[in-house]
């Protein structure tokens, strides 16, 4: 059982997970034992081998690399491999002074490739190209590209507050979702982090360029003392063999440095991420415009032609870049041959047959829109000065004015499907309001009081349904005279469109609309807002609640009060229409002012108190589906209020219907349809100020 035990803890412990993750630990752990453990030349060939090959492989992966944040591991990279060439310097260091006398190979067979075979073998050459590589990294690459990465993390830290807000506002605008907003702040975050790590990682690339020079001196050094006073080797051939082993030995590793410098500059100075891969943006940039390169090729061909150059090298990549020039051009002109060459009818089927669909062929709904018949069209033509247009104007900045928010442009267009004299007003694609309109006349409508017939065509006010006269110019005055409403064609639309957006302001406050609206609020009260939305209340909620007010005519002007409410409720309910009836009662002055102006009394309808038990027990047994209503209770209620309703209107009063709070919102909804023009109020809505008076009972 035990024997059973220890095999099912080697095999969990020699899994591809746990191996891959105790690659890093024990790769680090060698490294540091090259330090100080001895190793023989083999091992150092098999060691300055793995070197090289993972500085290409870190190069080839900058390469590929996308964004930076794609190879975010890199800032350890470059200490890893930092470590591990100073790791290799050290052991190779070791084993020059310890075996150096015995030959060139007494380190490896690579470090002697280096040392003679890149160098011939020549002393003095090894030294100028040592340091000359050394010169190109310290100098030219590892500071380009530390700079670059600390600029780079200073804009990238000052560009976060900027970025953070942005994804907000994103959040607050419904366009992300949480986890998506979670994983842009995690991506800015680490955007940060990694340049500032490649501002400190590019430091040990210096340090380690430096470290090689003073390595290189060192062995040079060390090995003239150790050659000639150990080993009485004679100075001259001392010097030519520990020098080109610490040559070997030093370019061993400065080329792996070099490589990782450049690898750095990659990744720090990428720009933008739309073209791909490093490989893809160069030829993609530099290549793509036959224009530059056929310029190139002349000047290489007229220098190629001045005596004393190297003409067959000038003119053949003056050659190369023609040709690839011409190339372009000529594939770039192809379709446009093959096309022409087409008879028109063919070319027609192949457009056709060639056009794909695209995300551009799906055009969006528009919020509000106004269609009209072709005899309408200059009524709305802009170049034609039409009327209708202004108006539109007016009433989409009265609204804004009235209602408290900024509704969405009406898109105007012509129908030719529409009668010649037919308008239609649409709200995200559905039809919400129809009539017509005949430029150059004028509507006659009965008020209710006029004192005699008018001749015309007979019609009804497509706003309020009145009945109606479509008269000519000559008849104006007539119908002013007998008591008729005279209005033009494009009064008759403006009133009607207006009437439609008013009575559908609540489908216009879309989730864009709130956000702007909390944006403009904002600019007066930051703290206010940026304490509600979206910390207590997400946006859908407050656009919710908004909607419920609209809903029941209630204008949302004042935008600081609805705060304010919802800022001291939310914490307890996210139920917009709980926040709605909270919001009610704080507006509740305004609502009573509005339909009753002034302070006198307030004239309203009650329910009897028998059938305001009733429609308690009914909320009651509906629990929080609000209830059901007893269809014959439902008829007579509906009726009895009808009734009442219309008394209050002939009696020049508002219809307002008074109940307990509780009843306010299953009541309002119930009758919304049935009489338009009644307005249901809470007892909490009503200031203390304020007299009441029952002007009729319902239920009674």
């Amino acid at each position: 059982m035990a024997t059973n035990q220890n095999l099912i803890e080697l095999q969990h412990l020699f899994s591809p997970k746990n191996i891959r993750q105790l690659a890093a630990p024990i790769l680090l752990l060698l490294v540091l034992m090259m330090m100080v453990l001895p190793l023989p030349a083999f091992v150092l060939d098999v060691a300055f081998t793995f070197n090289i090959a993972l500085s290409m492989m870190v190069m080839l992966v900058a390469m590929y690399t996308r964004k930076p944040l794609d190879f975010s591991v890199f800032p350890t990279v470059l200490l890893v491999t930092t470590l591990l060439r100073l790791s290799l310097n050290v052991a190779s260091t070791r084993v020059v002074l310890l075996h150096g006398h015995s030959g060139a190979d007494a380190a490896g067979k690579v470090i002697e490739a280096f040392g003679h075979f890149l160098v011939g073998g020549n002393t003095a050459v090894g030294i100028v190209v040592f340091i000359i590589l050394t010169v190109i990294n310290f100098v030219v690459i590892t500071k380009g590209a530390g700079r670059i990465a600390e600029v780079g993390a200073r804009f990238t830290l000052d560009a976060m507050p900027g970025k953070q807000m942005a994804i907000d506002a994103d959040l607050n605008a419904g366009l992300i979702d949480d986890k998506e907003a979670k994983r842009r702040r995690a991506e800015v975050s680490q955007e940060a982090d990694f340049y500032g790590a490649m501002d400190g990682a590019s430091k040990f690339v210096r340090g380690d360029a430096v470290a090689g020079i003073l390595i290189m001196v060192i062995n040079i050094v060390g090995g003239l003392i150790v050659g000639v006073i150990q080993h009485d080797m004679d100075f001259q051939r001392a010097s030519t063999v520990y020098t080109l082993l610490a040559i070997g030995d030093g370019l061993v590793a400065q080329l792996p440095s070099l490589i990782i410098s450049v690898a750095a500059g990659m990744v720090v100075s990428r720009v933008g991420d739309e073209g791909g891969d490093v490989g893809g943006q160069f030829v993609n940039q530099l290549f793509n415009n036959p224009t530059v390169m056929l310029l190139t090729a002349a000047i290489l061909a007229v220098m190629g032609m001045i005596p004393g150059m190297p003409n067959f090298v000038f003119l053949l990549l003056a050659g190369l870049l023609g040709w690839g020039a011409w190339r372009m051009k000529k594939k770039a002109e192809q379709p446009v041959e093959e096309e022409a060459a087409l008879p028109a009818a063919a070319q027609v089927t192949q457009a056709v047959e060639s056009l794909e669909a695209s995300w551009a062929d799906v055009t969006p709904v528009d919020v509000l829109g106004l269609e009209v018949g072709y005899r309408l069209i200059p009524m709305v033509d802009k170049g034609q000065d039409g009327e209708l247009l202004k108006r539109i104007r007016g009433l989409r900045k009265k609204f804004a004015q009235d209602i408290g928010f900024l509704a969405s442009p009406v898109h105007i267009r012509d129908n030719l499907e529409l009668r010649p004299n037919n308008y239609r007003i649409t709200l995200k694609g559905v039809e919400i309001g129809t009539g017509e309109a005949y430029p150059g006349q004028f509507m006659a409508i009965n008020p209710g009081r006029v004192s005699g017939p008018l001749p015309g065509t007979q019609t009804k006010d497509p706003a309020f349904g009145l009945p109606a006269i479509w008269v000519d110019n000559s008849r104006r005055e007539q119908a002013h005279v007998l008591g008729y409403t005279v209005v033009d064609a494009s009064t008759v639309i403006a009133t009607h469109l207006n009437h439609v957006i008013m009575s559908h302001a609540a489908d216009l406050l879309g989730r864009q609309e709130t956000q702007a609206l909390l944006d403009h609020i904002a600019k007066d009260s930051p703290k206010l807002v940026d304490d509600l939305v979206p910390k207590v209340l997400p946006l859908h909620v407050l656009q919710r609640v908004l909607q419920y007010l609209l809903e029941e005519g209630i204008n949302i002007r004042d935008m600081r009060s609805i705060v304010e409410t919802l800022a001291e409720h939310a914490p307890r309910t996210q139920d917009p229409v709980e926040l709605a009836s909270r919001v009610r009662m704080g507006l509740g002055r305004a609502i009573v002012q509005g339909l009753f102006p002034g302070a006198a009394e307030i004239d309203v309808i009650a329910l009897d108190p028998s059938l305001e038990r009733v429609l308690s027990q009914a909320i009651a047994s509906g629990g929080g589906d609000g209830g059901v209503i007893e269809p014959g209770l439902a008829d007579s209620l509906l009726r009895e209020t009808a009734t009442a309703s219309q008394h209050q209107e002939d009696l020049g009063l508002p219809p307002v219907l008074l109940v307990p709070n509780h009843l306010r919102w299953l009541l309002a909804r119930f009758l919304r349809r049935a009489v338009p023009t009644l307005k249901v109020i809470a007892h909490s809505e009503v200031p203390e100020s304020r007299t009441i008076r029952v002007a009729a009972v319902v239920g009674g």
